[in-house]
C-alpha cells in the first residue's frame, strides 16, 4: 500500500528498548501506522562441535522469539496494533539498514536512549556519522520517560 506507514523499533532486553516500543505503539495508534519489531541475534561464534553450536543458536532464537512475543503482546495491549516481527542474525546496525532498505513503508526508526552513561551502539551509529544516510526519520526516545509523559508526547 503506497500510503502505509511503519515505525521500526529495535527490541532487546534493555528498559530503554521497551520505552521506545511504547512510544512507537502510542504514536502509531494516533496516526494509523503499523509497527515492526526487529531483534538482531549476535552471530554465534564458530565451534568445532557443530551440534553444540546449533543448540546454542536454537536456544538464542527461541529466546528472541519469546522476547518479541512478549513485547508484541504489550504493544497490542497499548495500541490494538499487531506488530510485524523480524529476527535476524548479525550486527544490529546491518540488520536495521537492510530492513529499512527493503521496506519503503518504514517512516521512522525508533530507538531508546539509556538513562545513564554513553548512548548505546545503535543510537551512536544512527545519530552520529550515519545520521543523514537513512531514507526515514530517526527518533531517539529518552529511556527515562514514564507512561504519562509518553502519552503526552505522542
Amino acid at each position: 500500500m503506497a500510503d502505509a506507514r511503519t515505525f521500526l523499533v529495535v527490541v532487546d532486553d534493555t528498559p530503554e528498548s521497551r520505552v521506545a516500543m511504547r512510544f512507537a505503539a502510542l504514536r502509531a495508534g494516533h496516526v494509523g501506522a503499523q509497527v515492526t519489531l526487529l531483534h538482531a541475534l549476535p552471530p554465534t561464534e564458530f565451534m568445532a562441535w557443530g551440534g553444540v553450536q546449533d543448540l546454542i543458536a536454537d536456544e538464542a532464537r527461541a529466546k528472541a522469539d519469546a522476547l518479541l512475543a512478549a513485547v508484541a503482546d504489550e504493544l497490542f495491549a497499548l495500541s490494538g496494533i499487531r506488530p510485524g516481527m523480524i529476527v535476524c542474525e548479525g550486527e544490529a546496525t546491518v540488520a536495521v539498514l537492510a530492513t529499512v532498505a527493503a521496506d519503503p513503508s518504514i517512516r521512522a526508526l525508533v530507538l531508546g536512549a539509556a538513562v545513564g552513561g554513553a548512548p548505546g551502539p545503535l543510537v551512536s551509529f544512527f545519530a552520529g556519522e550515519h545520521a543523514g544516510t537513512l531514507p526515514c526519520l530517526v527518533m531517539i526516545v529518552p529511556g527515562g520517560l514514564d507512561d504519562a509523559r509518553l502519552t503526552e508526547l505522542t
